[in-house]
């Protein structure tokens, strides 16, 4: 089957969202615009270093170029975006790659994730559409001020989850759970 890329240049909406309840939730990115929704898997931790790389790189974006960059510092209240993922939920792909980058031109933010791969399988090179085979790929390109937003409501995603062990800082169940650090007791 070719290759699909998946091109939002804005998209209406990317966000980060979870479906299930909290020990049990399915982690995706989402993104919709002109009729489409495409959602994608992907792990708790991606979206936490999604969310830290970007803020890391529009940071560093700001100090660069300063205000004139249209880089915020913090979220703009009106992008807040608290509303669940669009339903139904169908997952396009699991993600194994993601790139980010800063569009100088553009001053857009570039947000790229790929479909894992079976191993011993090449990915193809991120930011490239000349092949038709290879993994298919969600990319996003969103202003700045969209993607502090983004890591906003990441952030809250990520934190939205079990609160952490004290002792060990592991999800604690609703029952707690057994700390390594108490040689296997519950805590």
């Amino acid at each position: 089957m070719p290759r699909q890329v998946h091109e939002f240049d804005p998209p209406a909406r990317f966000v980060a969202g979870t479906v299930g309840q909290p020990g049990d939730r399915s982690f995706f990115l989402q993104a919709t615009g002109g009729g489409r929704v495409i959602s994608v898997a992907l792990e708790k931790v991606q979206v936490q270093v999604l969310a830290e790389r970007l803020d890391q790189m529009l940071d560093e974006v700001r100090r660069q170029l300063g205000a004139a960059s249209g880089v915020p510092e913090t979220p703009p209240p009106e992008l807040e975006d608290v509303a669940p993922l669009d339903m139904p939920v169908e997952e396009e792909f699991r993600v194994g790659t993601m790139a980010i980058a800063w569009e100088g031109e553009t001053a857009k933010v570039v947000v790229e994730a790929q479909a894992a791969v079976a191993d011993g399988d090449e990915a193809a090179i991120p930011l490239t559409d000349q092949s038709v085979d290879g993994p298919d790929v969600l990319r996003v390109r969103i202003p700045p001020t969209a993607a502090r937003a983004f890591v906003a409501r990441a952030q809250r995603v990520i934190a939205a989850g079990r609160p952490p062990c004290p002792l060990c800082g592991l999800p604690l169940d609703p029952d707690g759970h057994v700390c390594p650090r108490q040689n296997g007791h519950r805590n």
